[in-house]
């Protein structure tokens, strides 16, 4: 099939069936209209815009030997527009594990098809969802702001010239022009941990979620423990919150990413929950921390 021309697809096991469809150049989870995971999504077209059969295998029936039989097969479907374009059953991988056994709608025979792809339809609507919660560009961040509990700080991304060193100033007839570097500050000029803050960035700039709580809306969640508000060509901002029961291994947060509350493990509130004095921690080089 030529690139670009399936507009819904259709996943079908054991009674369960996952639709997606594209609108506007984005892929969508019907009928709630969750945005899809794009990468996800572009290796089922993939499979259907090259499908390729290289050999036929069996024409006895016997589909369950090939995981072809209704309680294990993955029935996939694709539309361009109201036309039917693809429609096959996917059964396991072959024993190279460099082809999968398909069975064509309309056709009792078992096929190898190029490639190993089961697993790339094998999913779950909540596999299915884009994770991404959070994205930018870290060095488009001018300011950012840190709360958590009782303590708040906020920090300036500033430039600061480097004067470049020079061997042998006897041959240069002009001086180089000054390189400039960036680093955070307070308000008062205390200087920050900027390993520690590009960091932290670095992971904002990225994030996805484990999860989304489906059952409530944003507006629901309250008094968050950790706050972060980022300005910059844009401003962004994630919240997190207290654990929903206490044995649980991940944290409710709300983020400007997303219009559904979300999930983070964790590891991944380890990672961005620092208390906001720690972010003057003294290194080596750097200033001693605010009193």
């Amino acid at each position: 099939l030529e690139p670009g021309i399936i507009t819904k697809i259709e996943i079908s096991k054991e009674g369960d069936t996952i639709v997606l469809k594209k609108r506007d150049n984005q892929w969508y989870l019907e009928p709630k209209g969750y945005l899809a995971d794009t990468n996800k999504v572009n290796r089922m077209l993939t499979v259907f815009e090259n499908l390729s059969l290289a050999a036929l295998v069996s024409e006895s029936k016997d589909y369950q030997r090939y995981d072809l039989d209704p309680a294990r097969r993955i029935s996939a479907k694709a539309w361009q527009e109201d036309a039917l374009m693809r429609n096959f059953d996917i059964g396991k991988a072959a024993p190279s594990f460099r082809h999968t056994f398909i069975k064509l709608a309309d056709d009792i025979r078992v096929y190898h098809a190029n490639d190993n792809f089961r697993s790339t339809f094998e999913q779950t609507p909540d596999d299915l969802r884009d994770r991404g919660v959070l994205a930018f560009k870290a060095s488009d961040i001018q300011t950012v702001q840190i709360t958590k509990d009782q303590a708040s700080v906020e920090l300036l991304r500033q430039k600061a010239p480097i004067e470049p060193a020079v061997s042998q100033p006897e041959k240069q007839d002009k001086p180089a022009p000054a390189a400039v570097k960036f680093e955070w500050l307070d308000r008062s000029g205390n200087k920050a941990n900027d390993q520690d803050l590009n960091r932290l960035l670095t992971t904002l700039g990225s994030l996805k979620c484990a999860g989304y709580i489906d059952d409530r809306n944003k507006d629901s969640f309250s008094e968050p423990i950790y706050t972060v508000k980022l300005k910059g060509v844009q401003e962004h901002q994630l919240q997190i919150f207290a654990k929903l029961e206490k044995d649980a291994d991940n944290y409710p947060a709300v983020s400007s990413g997303s219009d559904y509350p979300f999930l983070l493990s964790d590891n991944q509130v380890q990672q961005i929950m620092k208390d906001p004095v720690e972010m003057f921690k003294k290194t080596e080089g750097a200033e001693k921390k605010p009193e």
